[in-house]
């Protein structure tokens, strides 16, 4: 009878694997059907040549969009954006949970409640509020402009204050007896406990700013300060006869390149980050 239960969950364990190897080759498709598109000859329909790289493989397509576009601004500019938001982002999220997991003040619910409201709400529901204020405060095309509305993060807060919520009581006593303020607490005492968390966080965070597209596109207007996302779309506006497919799909592997090699060699730790955090 153990036997057999431990056949089955083998026959099981194999069936998920195959699941998850078809799903791997489905999610591979479209950036494989980019690697191929982008070495094609540009102009070369599919039906011409070898199905996948046509007559031959050139590197026109990438020659082309350099020309067109100067990515080393871009990216520039995208890693000013993506780092600059991230670290007043550590600090809001880390002071906001401390805050809200251990500290005890008037309307902590409600206030705490009204943070997780904000999660719910579209972002594109907060572009034009975003847009006006950021025309107020003279920050149009600006970098400061264009990071200020990501300074804050209702998600991250909620993260920091569960990760804060388990660490156990008895070291905060054990700390307050030693004579730690508070900042001492957070930074001997909380801090450490946290750290797969925050890096949790920073791959979320990173990821996302670093694909953020319309507010870019509405608050700047010189390359210098647009991200690649943003730069990205010229590749599409050069051609008069409609999109130029290689030259496109050139254009969105120079932009993803950084992030894909990122996960390839950090793939583990971005795996366990999330685990031990306790995301799901």
């Amino acid at each position: 009878m153990k036997t057999s239960r431990i056949g089955r969950v083998t026959v099981w364990d194999r069936l998920g694997t195959l699941v998850l190897f078809l799903g791997a080759i489905l999610w591979l498709i479209p950036l494989v059907w980019t690697v191929l598109i982008s070495v094609r000859p540009p102009g070369e329909t599919i039906v011409t040549g070898n199905i996948f790289f046509g007559s031959r493989i050139t590197l026109e397509n990438f020659e082309e969009t350099f020309r067109i576009v100067d990515w080393r601004v871009g990216y520039g500019a995208t890693l000013i954006f993506v780092f600059g938001v991230l670290a007043a982002q550590l600090v809001t999220i880390t002071l906001a949970g401390f805050a809200f997991a251990r500290l005890k003040f008037f309307g902590k619910r409600v206030l705490f409640t009204l943070i997780l409201v904000q999660i719910m709400i579209p972002s594109a529901v907060l572009l034009v509020p975003n847009f006006s204020t950021i025309r107020a405060l003279g920050l149009y095309d600006n970098r400061l402009g264009l990071m200020l509305p990501y300074f804050g993060s209702a998600f991250g807060t909620f993260l920091m204050r569960q990760a804060f919520r388990q660490v156990p009581l008895d070291l905060e006593d054990a700390a307050r007896l030693d004579g730690c303020s508070w900042i001492g607490l957070l930074r001997h005492v909380y801090l450490p406990a946290s750290i797969p968390t925050l890096v949790a966080f920073g791959l979320i965070s990173i990821t996302a700013r670093w694909n953020e597209f319309l507010w870019p596109l509405m608050v700047t207007r010189s390359d210098e300060n647009r991200p690649l996302a943003v730069l990205l779309a010229q590749v599409q506006r050069t051609n008069e006869v409609g999109a130029l497919y290689g030259q496109t799909m050139a254009g969105v592997l120079i932009v993803i390149a950084t992030l894909l090699i990122l996960f390839i060699f950090f793939q583990r730790q971005f795996i366990n980050s999330f685990v031990r955090s306790g995301l799901r």
